[in-house]
């Protein structure tokens, strides 16, 4: 009888860090360049392919902002939202 009630618990932690760990991959991919980590590392090059269609997305929906690119803040400020309405913690 436990089971049915320990499913929607599981279910909530897995999307918690499912999007904390997609949060952290945008992360190490935005403070790469200032940590002198190379890009070009076999462990590495599977990062880009998994974030850059969400920040492509913002890219082309945020306007032009100076220099700085701002798309790694928007993208990880949503992605605490999605995960905070999601998971309701």
């Amino acid at each position: 009888m436990n089971e049915v009630y320990a499913a929607p618990g599981v279910i909530r932690e897995v999307i918690y860090s499912a999007v904390t760990l997609y949060m952290m991959m945008i992360l190490l991919r935005w403070t790469s360049p200032f940590l002198s980590i190379n890009a070009n590392k076999w462990w590495f090059r599977w990062i880009p392919p998994l974030t850059d269609p969400l920040l492509d997305l913002i890219r082309r929906t945020l306007p032009p902002m100076g220099f700085a690119d701002w798309t790694p803040v928007a993208a990880l400020l949503l992605l605490w939202v999605a995960r905070v309405l999601l998971v309701q913690q």
